[in-house]
């Protein structure tokens, strides 16, 4: 059901919007925790290493599908709020046909380099088979990546946050049951875990895209929507690249952080595999709640409704926090038992390098949240130099810090200090930018 985001009280109409973007973004980070539990439950330490390191990889290309979730969304919602449907649907076709011809290209180039891009993060010899089986198997899954995610974005700038969590919550929940099916029962190592999740993936990508035109065909318009448009083209790029260009050099930035933590063994690359994918549990979720603010703040802009968005912000940043509480006291009370849940026998290091991790880190999620409240809605008015510069912002300082501090503490936990650092300056340069917007000069 496609739902408008300018009426009605913000913090209800964000909190109606926004649980089920979180509850999906539970589901989807699923798929990751499932691959890496049955890895290390059912495969070796080994194998659990080699799911986390290919694992940074892959989001340099999920960079590219989410920015094309993002950019697709925010003009979608735009035009939605304003009411131009013809233009809307055309966006749609753009954004599906530009989307193609990326992946195909991204296809390629993964296909091409998979081994070299392992080689460039020190991957050890004990973990890079295994590594480059499981990135080869996800790559030939693209399409069902980048299409899912311009299918999630439609139905988010129209309003509907439920449909896409009735896919992902099936699709994940089958996911764990192929996964254990294709490890355990089949015996088929690491490529099982990759199969599994790319059969469920796929399948949840059709079923996603069958509902998206079934919604756009009851938008009536006055006129025919053409199925390209240059100049929707250049608006969905315009929110699309440098979404793509954050997403990807945070990649790009966390797979050099990788290249370090592979210098400290085999046991420390387990606990971080193993402790990251909780961590992005939490950090996905704010983002994804994020993008609903980005949705929200586009319809109300389209909408010439100005006032919204400050309370947009509050009720948004009291949504974060409210999340935030019993996921910072359950990571910093029980992070050893939730890091031995992805291993069977682990080693002391593994363990040891995990529950620091989460650790460190957990007490700031008061600090990020707030950030990406504020790039949330930068993102979707549009303000993409300044939402560029927080993130940069970021990124050189985790990247920078995570060589210089684990030389400084000549231990792994120099770089979990880095994520800390890097989170509260970039927030200040957020929300400063915020309170420059147009919005907190306007009336309700």
């Amino acid at each position: 059901m496609n739902k408008d985001l300018t009426e009605g009280r913000p913090e209800r109409v964000l909190w109606n919007f926004c649980l089920p973007l979180f509850g999906s973004v539970i589901f989807q980070q699923l798929y990751n925790i499932a691959d890496s539990f049955v890895a290390g439950k059912f495969i070796n330490e080994n194998a659990l290493a080699a799911v986390g390191n290919s694992y940074e990889i892959t989001l340099i290309f999920l960079a590219f599908g989410f920015g094309c979730n993002i950019g697709c969304s925010v003009i979608v919602s735009k035009l939605f709020g304003g009411g131009r449907y013809s233009e809307l649907k055309t966006a749609v076709k753009t954004a599906l046909i530009a989307s193609s011809v990326l992946c195909a290209f991204l296809m390629l180039f993964g296909g091409i380099f998979c081994g070299s891009l392992l080689k460039l993060i020190r991957t050890p010899d004990d973990v890079f088979y295994d590594s480059k089986l499981y990135l080869e198997i996800y790559i030939l899954g693209l399409p069902t990546v980048f299409f899912y995610n311009i299918a999630t974005g439609i139905f988010s700038a129209l309003g509907d946050s439920k449909t896409p969590f009735f896919f992902l919550a099936a699709s994940s929940t089958s996911n764990i049951a192929m996964d254990i099916l294709f490890v355990k029962s089949f015996d088929m190592g690491v490529a099982g875990v990759a199969w599994a999740t790319l059969i469920c993936q796929s399948i949840s990508c059709v079923l996603s895209l069958i509902f998206v035109f079934r919604r756009l065909s009851q938008i009536h318009s006055d006129k025919k929507s053409p199925a390209f448009s240059w100049t929707a083209f250049k608006e969905i790029s315009s929110i699309a690249v440098p979404s793509i260009l954050q997403q990807s050099f945070i990649s790009v930035g966390n797979v050099v952080i990788q290249s370090v933590i592979n210098g400290f063994g085999p046991g420390v690359m387990a606990g971080y595999s193993a402790s990251v994918k909780l961590n992005n549990l939490v950090i996905t979720s704010f983002t994804t709640i994020g993008n609903g603010i980005s949705n929200y703040t586009a319809q109300n802009l389209g909408a010439g409704k100005l006032g919204r968005i400050k309370d947009g912000f509050a009720a948004g940043l009291k949504m974060m926090w409210f999340i935030c509480l019993p996921l910072m006291l359950l990571y910093v009370t029980a992070g050893k038992p939730l890091v031995g849940i992805f291993m069977n026998t682990p080693s002391a290091d593994a363990v040891g390098s995990g529950v620091i991790f989460l650790r460190i880190l957990a007490p700031f999620y008061f600090i990020i949240s707030a950030k990406l409240v504020a790039d949330g809605i930068l993102r979707g008015a549009a303000m993409m130099k300044q939402f560029m510069i927080g993130t940069f912002t970021d990124l050189m300082l985790r990247v920078i810090l995570a060589f210089a501090l684990s030389r400084i503490f000549k231990s792994s936990v120099g770089i979990w200090c880095a994520w800390p650092i890097g989170w509260t300056i970039s927030m200040v340069i957020s929300v400063i930018f915020y309170r420059r917007g147009k919005w907190m000069q306007a009336q309700k």
